[in-house]
C-alpha cells in the first residue's frame, strides 16, 4: 500500500488534504541497523515506512526487550515524546535497509492550521493506534504463548523470512 492510499485509509481525507499532508513529508533512507531514535532523546518526527523493517526496543537492567516490529505501511515514532515533548521511552532501529517518509513536528503542527477538521482526523489516527494496543494487551492476557506466536506469524509472515530470531 502506498503512502497516499495509507493516508486515505487512516485519516479519511480528501484528495486536496492528502496532497497537503504528503507535501509536508520528506523522504529518508536508512541503512540496516541504523537508529531512527535513541531512548532518552527527543522524538520530533513521525514517519511512514515505505519499505524496510523496524523494531522498537528498550534495555532493562537485565535484557533487551523488543516491543514491536513492523514494516511497509506502518508509522513509526515515540508517541509520548512526539506529542508531549518528553524523552523517548523507546529506541527504534531499521533491521533492513529502509525508505521512510518523515514529517517533523513543526510541519505536523502547521497541518492543524491548514486543515480545519484536523483535530477530528488526528483523534481518529490516535484511536486506531490505541485499538491496536488494546488488542495486543488482550492477546497477551487471553492467549497462550503458542497462540500469540501463531497469531503473530499469521499476521506478519513477511517478518519471519527477513528478521533473524
Amino acid at each position: 500500500m502506498n503512502f497516499k492510499q495509507q493516508l486515505f485509509q487512516m485519516f479519511e481525507v480528501s484528495d486536496d488534504q492528502a496532497e497537503l499532508i504528503i507535501s509536508k513529508f520528506v523522504p529518508e533512507v536508512l541503512n540496516k541497523n541504523e537508529s531512527f531514535l535513541i531512548e532518552g532523546k527527543s522524538c520530533n518526527r513521525l514517519s511512514f515506512i515505505e519499505s524496510g523493517i523496524f523494531r522498537v526496543y528498550k534495555f532493562t537492567e537485565s535484557k533487551e526487550v523488543t516491543q514491536w516490529m513492523g514494516g511497509e505501511g506502518y508509522f513509526i515514532t515515540d508517541l509520548a515524546s512526539f506529542f508531549f515533548d518528553a524523552s523517548a521511552n523507546w529506541s527504534i532501529e531499521s533491521l533492513t535497509p529502509a525508505k521512510i517518509w518523515t514529517l517533523n513536528k513543526s510541519d505536523y503542527l502547521e497541518i492543524q492550521d491548514q486543515i480545519p477538521n484536523w483535530n477530528v482526523l488526528e483523534k481518529r489516527f490516535i484511536a486506531k493506534c490505541f485499538m491496536v494496543l488494546e488488542q495486543r494487551v488482550f492477546d497477551f492476557i487471553a492467549l497462550s504463548a503458542e497462540e500469540r506466536y501463531l497469531k503473530y506469524f499469521e499476521n506478519n509472515k513477511f517478518l519471519f523470512n527477513q528478521v533473524p530470531l
